[in-house]
């Protein structure tokens, strides 16, 4: 059986979700959330635009594998621009999935009003992107593609994922193929034995293909950390690297192979085992732990061989100093005073900094989305209300989301609305919800510590809504 069905299989049984749950925000602090416009693909197969307190104030009908804000310095002053996925191919190739981009014929820059700018590809010459692209200083873009190859020392077709920056009249100016790289990605002799055995097209499945940025790492002479550099991830083989712009080599890498993971293990340690990591990036520069990268861990069954995960299903969030290979912060769901499998995301997802130290974690497989401080307590919290099918002969839906970025309120165009109201759960009904504390008595005679059950911010969804993804009764 092929390892990336494995993969499925493992991350389908791994956490099983209630059947009744609330969706929209579930718990908002003001005072202690970074607050903005959170923009994400929802399940529904649109790209949505909501404020802290759950409001949609726009949407785009376009698909986003995903969608990337664009600055209005990079869109001639004009605001509210994306790249965004156009549309997908009409007729699938062979192992074709939304995950290894080979469904995905199009890509584009659309305005505010979704007017196409610029776009890439067509049903006749699909260019299969997936996973990431970027706008780039010099204006061009950054995609990352997919296409079947055939490979020296595999006796099957494989899935080749490339990277290819893109000018305004479509021409391809730079490529870079994973399968020329292999001998640099670190994999022990028995390591590349059973990745060939795997017999699975998608081994690498990179994850991220995204430009190193300023960072005082060049600034100190470190050239491996050029700004122009590519950061890449390969989500099923546990390995992330840095690809030098100007001799196409791999010139900076950790994994594949790390030491076994201590989930909530001290800082300062070396990094330990990742394993199908996500939205790997370094934190830009003027946002705090500038330089540093930060890795959505999944733990989501990856390796060859697979690695070792711990006893519980869980992710985390770290902080790595690149330099020096060793976790400055983490975040696991125990410290937002959870259980480990709390936090839970076995594939998708994303972390990125915010400009007041907070987090925003996207656990992309439930749609859950939320900012933690940096001792971890969840200031907002967001369940998508956005469900579909990922492909058409699927025979469920849900409500995952690829990737979550927050933009600023003056991103959006002039005029465009947004609500700042606190939000608190119904302790009545979600127990376990951000500000409820589960387990301490409400009576303080008994030795417990009295809690309010604070303001309804949600209802419960019944399960019948929830499994067909269309809500009757459901508001």
């Amino acid at each position: 059986m092929l390892l990336g069905v494995l993969l499925t299989a493992t991350a389908t049984a791994a956490v099983a979700l209630p059947s009744s749950f609330p969706t929209g925000t579930t718990y908002y602090d003001p005072e202690r959330a970074y607050n903005g416009f959170v923009l994400f693909p929802g399940g529904d197969g649109k790209t949505h635009l909501i404020d802290m307190n759950g409001n949609e104030v726009h949407r785009w009908d376009y698909e986003s594998f995903p969608p990337v804000a664009l600055s209005a310095d990079q869109t001639n002053g004009e605001k509210g621009h994306l790249l965004v996925q156009l549309a997908r191919a009409k007729e699938l190739p062979e192992h074709a999935s939304p995950g290894n981009g080979l469904t995905n014929a199009s890509v584009a820059e659309v305005d505010w009003d979704g007017k196409v700018q610029w776009q890439w590809g067509s049903q006749q010459n699909p260019v299969y992107q997936h996973h990431d692209m970027r706008r780039l200083p010099n204006g061009n873009n950054l995609v990352m593609t997919a296409e079947m190859r055939e490979l020296n020392g595999f006796d099957y077709p494989i899935i080749e994922n490339g990277i290819e920056e893109v000018d305004d009249d479509g021409r391809v100016v730079w490529e870079w193929k994973a399968g020329d790289h292999l001998d640099e990605m670190g994999f022990s002799d028995a390591g590349l034995r059973s990745l060939k055995d795997s017999e699975d097209p998608d081994f690498l499945h990179l994850n991220t293909a995204v430009p190193v940025g300023p960072n005082h790492w060049y600034d100190a002479g470190d050239e491996r950390f050029a700004p122009d550099n590519i950061l890449v991830n390969s989500r099923n083989a546990n390995v992330t690297f840095i690809v030098d712009r100007q001799s196409d080599e791999i010139v900076w890498r950790i994994g594949p192979d790390l030491p076994a993971l201590q989930l909530n293990g001290k800082l300062g340690r070396p990094v330990d085992q990742t394993v199908g990591s996500h939205d790997v990036h370094l934190i830009p520069e003027g946002l705090p732990g500038a330089g540093n990268m930060l890795i959505f861990d999944n733990q989501g069954n990856a390796g060859f061989p697979p690695a070792r995960q711990g006893f519980f299903s869980s992710s985390r969030v770290i902080e790595v100093d690149p330099s020096s290979g060793k976790i400055v912060w983490q975040y696991t769901g125990n410290m937002s005073g959870g259980s480990p499998y709390t936090f839970y995301s076995s594939f998708i997802s994303s972390a990125r900094r915010l400009p007041n130290g907070n987090t925003l974690i996207d656990e992309g497989q439930n749609g859950r989305l939320f900012q933690v401080t940096p001792e971890g307590e969840i200031v907002w919290e967001y369940v998508s209300p956005f469900f579909g099918k990922s492909m058409p002969s699927d025979d469920y839906v849900t409500n995952q989301v690829y990737r979550a970025q927050l933009v600023d309120y003056d991103w959006a165009t002039d005029g465009t609305p947004h609500e700042e109201t606190a939000v608190k759960a119904d302790c009545s009904l979600y127990p376990a919800a951000p500000g409820c504390h589960p387990g301490e008595s409400d009576d303080p005679s008994h030795g417990g510590v009295a809690r309010s059950a604070g303001v309804a911010a949600s209802r419960r969804m019944p399960a019948g809504c929830r499994l067909r993804g269309v809500c009757v009764d459901c508001q």
